[in-house]
């Protein structure tokens, strides 16, 4: 039951680290539909 406290613990404390990762999927997403509208209007 401690360890599982601790772990629970960790987690609550770290909300940082998920929207961390959240924002990096959005920029990531968002980069690469700005390069795919790019190479469109290149070749178009």
């Amino acid at each position: 039951m401690e360890f599982k406290r601790k772990f629970g613990r960790k987690k609550e404390s770290k909300p940082k680290k998920g929207l961390f990762l959240i924002l990096l999927l959005a920029i990531i997403l968002f980069l690469w539909f700005n390069a795919e509208s790019l190479l469109n209007s290149l070749f178009n």
